[in-house]
């Protein structure tokens, strides 16, 4: 069962944000965030906690916060949480979800500017009504523009992690729907975008009716907007809300010339239908025809060979030369999944992370990696539990202690060290000097001298890797204040490696500045952030973003096998 601690946690924080709007007195908010705090930080599942009977004895969760918790595993509800988001208008709670704004801030909008949803919020922005409230100003009035911003466009689309699990469990249920032969992902998310609108699903099968009426049946459906012969679409609930999924059937010999063209994208499709035009044929989602003579249209493979083109990775699909290139022979080989060898950025349950060292050794063997990095915070992350010089020490002689009894799997002793204020690094030398891997990283001070803080670690002659260089969050935050060029060039003369942080949500670099980094022959290391096991999955989506960039094998260092690598780092 999966660890259940973040999630309560995550409730505990939005009831401490509702009492806050609904003004309630500040120590039972403080109380409900310190319990939310105590749950991030437990590496133990709250579930063992209860099942001994010891839940309670955990400074800052008190009985009150026990019985909730308790509750919760028990029944998946909350009568205390549901309780105040009744209590507290709908238009209200949806200005938590806007970056940079807190309870506090709503409750004295809503009670001195009438503010009620958000829409009021961008009235009293408009008519200046909300920079003269007390402790606003000028600068907090443009950090909730910026907020609404980026909320409006985290609704319009979902991430890439929502809409791929999302696909893949309607998928799954539709192989079930009788008569069914192909079905696939289209669309932007076969393309492997950071972000999805709709979620487009192609089929083919015996009797388009009997399996449109199976799609529209699916068990977490709450509208069915179409369903006909060979379309349906349906809103299915999720925890982010309503989403879109469409379905289309199509004739087996046209099931080919259908994927492609659905996946697109439109200027990929352009470009093609040009090429068939300089042909005397016609190509669309039916297939490609000279005359009325349908000559491909059952394969990818078909439709593209009529053009003496191959199947381009979905990813490639974006006119970005790479059908020239294709007809000139120079299309380049992007990595594979098979190509990569090992995670170059996990924690452990020595920092934050839930898992044993000997629980991460194990899933990276059942995926078949040579190699594991083990980069648990430095000492400066105290959110983090960030090791100390002492506990580091500590976590070094166990990984080596591990090691010798592990086959088939080498941990790698790392660190995901701070850059500082100041641009040091929040270790010293002597530590630095046993590990196998550097990743640093900044945490704090967004705004603060960062170009010149990440280029003085990359000066750093036992740093290896940046970590999550932008420091973005795709969902909700700019990132830092950072100018990436620079720290693409820095990195190009210091000879070090750039991350691609694999957590959907960072996705960080983006396929914009992986194709910089390439062209300064910035190698590219792959790291999924993961703290839990299921996050090793993540690594798809950072494969997904790099096959979008057109790196090649070449291009990332965790396709290199351990000798090499070591040598490398």
């Amino acid at each position: 069962m999966e660890n259940k601690n973040k999630e309560i946690a995550k409730l505990f924080y939005r009831l401490a944000d509702a009492l806050e709007i609904k003004g309630e007195s500040g120590f039972k908010v403080v109380a409900y965030q310190k319990a939310a705090r105590v749950l991030e930080d437990l590496t133990t599942d709250v579930a063992e906690l209860v099942a001994q009977g010891k839940l309670s004895e955990i400074p800052g969760i008190g009985r009150g916060m026990a019985e909730k918790i308790e509750e919760y595993l028990k029944t998946g509800k909350m009568t205390r949480y549901e309780e105040v988001m009744k209590e507290v208008p709908g238009g209200l709670l949806q200005l938590l979800e806007i970056p940079g704004l807190g309870g506090r801030t709503i409750h004295q909008m809503h009670k001195e500017l009438n503010v009620n949803n958000l829409e009021d919020l961008k009235r009293v922005i408009e008519d200046g009504s909300l920079e003269k409230l007390y402790g606003m100003g000028k600068k907090k009035v443009e950090n909730i523009k910026k907020g609404i911003e980026l909320f409006e466009h985290a609704q319009e689309r979902m991430p890439i992690y929502e809409a791929m699990t999302i696909a893949e469990e309607v998928i799954d249920y539709l192989k079930k729907a009788e008569g069914i032969s192909h079905v696939s992902t289209a669309g932007s998310l076969r393309r492997m975008k950071e972000t999805i609108g709709d979620i487009d699903i192609l089929a083919t099968g015996r009797d388009g009716l009997k399996i449109i009426k199976h799609f529209v049946a699916f068990p977490r459906t709450v509208r069915v907007l179409a369903e006909g012969e060979t379309k349906g679409s349906i809103l299915i609930t999720t925890e982010a809300g309503e989403r879109q999924v469409d379905l289309r059937i199509v004739e087996e010999d046209s099931y080919g010339a259908a994927l492609q063209y659905f996946t697109g994208s439109k200027a990929h499709n352009i470009k093609l239908r040009g090429l068939a035009k300089d042909k005397g044929l016609k190509i669309s989602e039916y297939g490609v025809f000279r005359g009325e003579k349908k000559i491909a249209g059952r394969s990818e493979e078909e439709v593209y060979g009529v053009f003496g083109l191959p199947v381009f990775p979905p990813e490639m699909r974006e006119d970005h030369g790479e059908i020239e290139l294709a007809l000139e022979g120079k299309l380049p080989v992007i990595v594979e999944p098979a190509d990569i060898k090992g995670d170059l950025h996990v924690h452990s349950n020595w920092s934050d992370g839930v898992m044993t060292l000997e629980e991460v050794a194990e899933h990276g063997k059942q995926l078949g990696y040579s190699y594991i990095a083990i980069c648990d915070h430095s000492q400066a992350a105290r959110y983090a539990h960030g090791l100390s010089p002492d506990r580091l020490a500590e976590e070094i002689k166990e990984i080596d202690k591990l090691n010798s009894k592990l086959k088939g799997i080498k941990l790698l002793k790392g660190i995901e060290v701070d850059i500082l204020g100041d641009g040091t690094i929040d270790c010293s030398e002597e530590l630095l000097k046993k590990l196998d891997i550097v990743v640093a990283s900044i945490h704090s001070g967004f705004k603060k001298n960062v170009t010149e803080r990440i280029i003085a670690a990359l000066k750093h002659p036992l740093v290896n890797i940046i970590g999550h260089p932008t420091g973005r969050l795709i969902s909700g935050r700019e990132g830092y204040d950072v100018d990436v060029d620079k720290i693409i060039e820095a990195a190009a003369e210091y000879g070090k490696i750039l991350e691609l942080n694999a957590y959907y949500d960072r996705l960080d670099l983006d396929e914009f500045n992986l194709k910089k980094a390439k062209e300064k022959r910035v190698l590219i290391s792959i790291g999924t952030d993961t703290h839990y096991a299921h996050g090793f999955g993540m690594m798809r989506y950072g494969l997904g973003i790099a096959r979008r960039a057109w790196l090649t094998k070449k291009d990332i260092i965790n396709t290199l096998p351990l000798s090499k690598l070591l040598s490398r780092l």
